[in-house]
């Protein structure tokens, strides 16, 4: 259900959600081997990608539908989801989504907590929820604004329309386009893992101006005193 491969030369660890004949939907056992995966990477980089034609479809309907209307099973069933969505988000490691073919629901949720989202021309991607009456609630409903912002993240949501990878470069819903996701893990790979890991926690932090100052002030002062040799050699 969960396959993971690791790059050991480079500090990459590949983790690719294993239901082709699903599009790679997750069951409970799916998310909990997705979490496993991503708390057990001790690489730089991790990219997140699909196996066969679709990146995720998604939480598996069959097992929605198990949930058989019980609305505390329900409520336990999304929190496992955000639980997942939030490993990614505080992985030391790069998370990066490699999108190809399409994304929805909750997959799209899982890659909006990645750090950097990758699509090929051939990712298509949304929010399909609403039109049967649910819509995804893996952290989606918290992120998607802070990226997109609040009008492009209610259209997009409220239509449970489908976009394409262009369309979605420009909401902002992925990062960049490229044939092979892994083209971007690999320059992220190539730099200093301790300066990456610092730049996604402060990027990410959430708390106030003068304490996120503090911080990127801190940190720096870390990196140069670890990093002070390889700052010589820069003038040599």
């Amino acid at each position: 259900m969960i396959d993971a491969e690791v790059d050991a030369d480079r500090s990459i660890r590949t983790v690719t959600l294993d239901r082709p004949a699903a599009r790679n939907a997750l069951t409970v056992d799916g998310l909990e081997a997705l979490e496993r995966s991503i708390a057990d990477a001790d690489e730089s980089v991790v990219v997140l990608r699909g196996r066969g034609p679709a990146f995720c479809a998604g939480a598996d309907l069959e097992a929605v539908a198990a949930l058989e209307g019980d609305r505390e099973a329900a409520i336990e069933f999304a929190r496992l989801g955000q639980r997942v969505a939030r490993a990614i988000e505080a992985s030391p490691a790069v998370v990066v989504a490699g999108i190809d073919g399409p994304v929805r629901g909750g997959g799209l949720e899982l890659a909006l907590a990645c750090d950097v989202r990758v699509g090929t021309p051939e990712s298509t991607y949304g929010e399909p929820g609403v039109t049967f009456g649910l819509f995804g609630a893996w952290g989606g409903t918290v992120r998607l604004p802070r990226l997109v912002g609040e009008g492009n993240a209610l259209e997009f949501a409220l239509t449970g329309r489908v976009v394409d990878a262009e369309e979605a470069l420009r909401l902002g819903l992925i990062s960049r386009l490229e044939s092979d996701p892994r083209t971007v893990a690999l320059e992220i790979a190539d730099n200093a893992p301790d300066a990456c890991a610092v730049l996604k926690r402060r990027i990410r932090d959430d708390g106030d101006r003068e304490t996120q100052e503090r911080r990127e002030a801190e940190a720096f002062g870390d990196l140069v005193a670890t990093h002070a040799d390889d700052i010589d050699t820069m003038f040599e």
